[in-house]
């Protein structure tokens, strides 16, 4: 296979398909090798910062979802690994590091470097692209190692754990308040969530079990201490276990952690299309649009759309089969990257960002806050424009180890992806209408099984054999 053969995604909105194609082709300027040279595909995936080559762990998780798209030609591990390699006697890892010297980057607000911890979500998510067990068996004493240095740092008598804000990324959300924080807490519950998942990869009762017990503790204490009857909202705590007033993105973690009931799941995703707080045109803001501190500006996490966060928000919908609201806030956020992308039409001149305007296209504004939003700022912005692109506007759901590919969507459009590595083998597969009706052209080099799921019409399961074949939809 060619070394610059991504995989192609297929969609009626051209456009969509420009983003996705130019993203891959600016991600090359990001990968750093050890002696700083760039479009080196070994090298590590880091946003060139003023301050030197600074790598951090917010960032190298978030880049692994996208990564694992790339067909191989990108090293997703390595700059994973080279946080393992980092991590101290006492389990320590800290939130960031500069590569030349190897010394972690600690900063008043953050004595101890903790950053957010979801390891384990990222690896879940990268044994499932590539069926390497090998590697869950060689992180998975760092990972338990790392996880009980964060439960004998930061955890509390009351179950939750305290961490300073800076940890969280979101520095000057208006939680200053806050000391035990709704995100920190639902991001351990993840990574307890999907600790016990590999434990069970590789046959792990004990590992599986004792980090279930992490996580229902933590699900418990959550939906007890930080869910509101009232805002129908998960809220951050201060130092007295009360729940403060504002509603931050935050607070939507938790569905990503499967901790709310489908119930009080109905009662969150329902402030995604309240114009009042989160459903804005342009999904979704980083804080309420009903909260005095929140700006149209975006002001940094007084509003402004981040991309990861979206990210979150977007996978915890899943989680409880919301399928059609996830597609659609995936669908408008894309449309106002576009439009900041091709300022008055003109594609030449446009870039992607680290944050987006609340209310109307454009970057998101922070005065005073020098270099905010920083431009072409991958790690983030590609998680959208090729994730979120080919998981939920195409709506493909793949697992290699399982064999299987779902696509779920909720109507049949002209869409599809082509040349999707799948271990040694390459799949495509496509939909388009002739006069025969919709129809499913599939290729593959080795059997697998396929799931279409046209919500609320049919759903339907077949092994699908390697070579060229094709389905027509009202014969399922």
């Amino acid at each position: 296979m060619n070394k610059r053969d991504f995989p192609r995604v297929h969609f009626y909105d051209q456009d969509f398909v420009d983003i996705y194609d130019r993203t891959w082709a600016w991600i090359q300027d990001f990968c750093i090798s050890k002696d700083g040279d760039k479009n080196n595909s070994e090298g590590y995936f880091i946003y060139p910062d003023k301050e030197g080559s600074i790598i951090n762990q917010y960032e190298t998780i978030f880049s692994s979802f996208f990564l694992v798209y790339s067909n191989r030609n990108y090293n997703i591990h390595k700059s994973l690994d080279f946080f393992y390699r980092m991590q101290e006697e006492s389990g320590a890892i800290r939130w960031k590091y500069n590569l030349d010297t190897k010394e972690p980057v600690i900063i008043k607000g953050n004595p101890e470097g903790i950053g957010m911890p979801l390891f384990a979500w990222a690896e879940f998510n990268i044994f499932h692209k590539t069926a390497n067990k090998k590697r869950i068996k060689e992180v998975m004493p760092i990972l338990v190692k790392y996880m009980r240095w964060i439960e004998e740092t930061f955890k509390k008598p009351n179950g939750l754990y305290k961490v300073p804000l800076l940890a969280t990324e979101m520095q000057n959300s208006p939680r200053k308040k806050a000391a035990y924080l709704v995100d920190f807490n639902a991001a351990l519950a993840i990574n307890a969530l999907y600790l016990s998942a590999l434990g069970d990869i590789l046959n792990d009762k004990e590992l599986s079990f004792q980090y279930k017990r992490i996580y229902f503790t933590l699900k418990t204490r959550i939906n007890n201490l930080m869910w509101d009857n009232e805002t129908n909202f998960y809220h951050d705590l201060d130092a007295d276990e009360k729940r403060l007033p504002a509603k931050t993105i935050a607070g939507f973690w938790p569905l990503l952690a499967e901790i709310p009931n489908e119930d009080k799941a109905e009662l969150l995703s329902q402030h995604l299309t309240n114009p009042k707080t989160f459903g804005l045109d342009h999904p979704i803001p980083s804080l309420s649009a009903d909260d005095e501190e929140f700006d149209e500006r975006g002001m940094g996490y007084r509003g402004s759309v981040f991309p990861p966060l979206n990210f979150i928000v977007i996978k915890g919908l899943e989680k409880y089969n919301r399928w059609e609201l996830a597609r659609e806030c995936a669908i408008r956020h894309l449309y106002y990257m576009l439009d900041a992308l091709a300022p008055n039409g003109n594609h030449k001149k446009g870039a992607l960002w680290e944050a987006y305007l609340p209310t109307k296209e454009g970057p998101a504004q922070w005065t005073n806050k020098e270099g905010f939003p920083r431009k072409q700022y991958l790690p983030f912005a590609a998680l959208s424009t090729i994730t979120l692109m080919i998981e939920n506007v195409v709506g493909l759901s793949i697992s290699l180890p399982r064999k299987t590919v779902d696509w779920v969507i909720p109507n049949l459009e002209i869409m599809g992806i082509e040349n999707l590595s799948l271990k040694r083998n390459l799949i495509t597969i496509l939909s388009s209408k002739s006069q025969r009706g919709w129809e499913i052209h599939m290729e593959s080099e080795k059997l697998y099984y396929f799931t279409i799921d046209i919500l609320g019409q049919k759903k339907k399961t077949l092994p699908i054999p390697s070579g060229k074949c094709s389905m027509l939809i009202d014969k399922l």
